[in-house]
């Protein structure tokens, strides 16, 4: 983990996403609590990282048959938006945006979901009807958020625009909007509302603690460490009993990953990062818990309620209704919101999150 951040000094922000001051000053509400140092990731290694999943993606999608504009256009939004979210992370990049921005430059920041929605509906699929609605998309939370840019995190404007973004991803109604190539409508989808909620939350709203930063600090391993080992000494001992989890490792799981090479590995591996644990932490906890902690000024009840919210997104997974998902899930949103809780960054959580449901895949069926 420490070759891929660079040993920077840390800005000055909040203590803790709780505490933050409750105005909105124009760059402190940018990043997560520091102590005197951090390792912040490089431009170059997020390039790189940014560089290697396109060109595997690409490589993939034409030894699957896809190819000429239609598979290059569609590819090109989502290294837009990846490249829009992935750079972003990064704290000199946060701040450099905030303070070209000013006050209320912010207002620009949904141009970017806006201009993929539409590309990708006048060049690969989707036409008028499916452009207009990707646009309602992109839109419809910033101009929620605008109306409230100067109040206290909490308005009914904050909940509403995540709802606007997390509904449509949850229930699929997004998928339509992207439907070439198959296999990249999930992760356009995704992509898409993670843009979003960026250009939205991050960017125009400003709000405080969220936690998208990458960022290294002194104790982000030891509650890496506590709460995947906590999560993992209660979840999988009662996943067994209640049969939601059975002991099978997937070596034929993992062959069939090697058939498509490393590259399939790799993209596994990225995808479960970047594609899941990223959007779903910083929808249920830089969101979510953080909007509920400071609603009801008490974090544990903000991390409590969070993670219920969190065990219910599941409850659709066959055999529906799923109420083990739904039980595990909250045990283990309550260990993810852990995390960002001590640490007000989103990293230690991701990489938790990412580590069980990779570790899920490998062990488990």
């Amino acid at each position: 983990m420490e070759s891929f951040f660079t040993e920077s000094p840390s800005l000055k922000f909040k203590s803790s996403p709780c505490a933050a001051d409750r105005r909105q000053g124009p760059v402190e509400s940018l990043s997560v609590p520091s102590s005197s140092r951090s390792r912040q990731a490089s431009a170059l290694a997020v390039g790189a990282v940014w560089a290697i999943v396109v060109a595997a993606a690409a490589f993939l999608g034409l030894r699957a048959g896809f190819s000429g504009p239609r598979f290059a256009d569609a590819l090109g939004v989502a290294a837009a938006l990846f490249a829009f979210e992935l750079f972003l992370a990064l704290p000199n990049v946060q701040n450099a945006v905030l303070a070209s921005f000013g006050n209320r430059g912010g207002a620009l920041a949904p141009l970017v979901p806006l201009f993929a929605v539409l590309v990708y509906a006048s060049t690969v699929a989707g036409g008028w009807p499916w452009m207009l609605i990707g646009a309602a998309y992109a839109v419809i939370p910033a101009l929620l958020l605008a109306t409230s840019r100067s109040k206290a995190p909490g308005t009914w404007e904050d909940y509403a625009a995540l709802l606007v973004l997390w509904l449509p991803v949850e229930f699929r109604w997004m998928y339509p909007l992207f439907p070439y190539p198959p296999p990249l409508t999930h992760t356009l989808t995704v992509l898409m509302a993670l843009g979003t909620g960026v250009a939205a939350f991050v960017l125009l709203r400003r709000m405080q603690g969220v936690g998208y930063s990458l960022e290294w600090r002194r104790g982000f391993a030891f509650h890496f460490g506590f709460n995947f080992l906590a999560l993992s000494a209660i979840a999988i001992p009662l996943g067994l009993k209640i049969g939601f989890l059975h002991w099978k490792p997937a070596l034929p799981a993992i062959r069939a990953i090697s058939l498509s090479g490393p590259i399939g590995a790799i993209l596994s591996g990225v995808g479960i990062l970047f594609f899941t644990a990223l959007p779903e932490e910083f929808l249920f906890r830089g969101l979510l818990q953080n909007l509920l902690s400071k609603s009801l000024q008490n974090e544990w009840a903000g991390l409590i309620l969070a993670s219920v919210i969190f065990g219910f997104s599941h409850i659709l997974h066959a055999p529906f209704p799923n109420w083990k998902y739904v039980f595990l899930a909250t045990i283990a949103g309550f260990f993810y919101g852990r995390a960002w809780m001590k640490t007000g960054s989103l990293v230690p959580g991701v990489l938790i999150h990412a580590a069980v449901d990779t570790l899920w895949h490998i062990l488990f069926r």
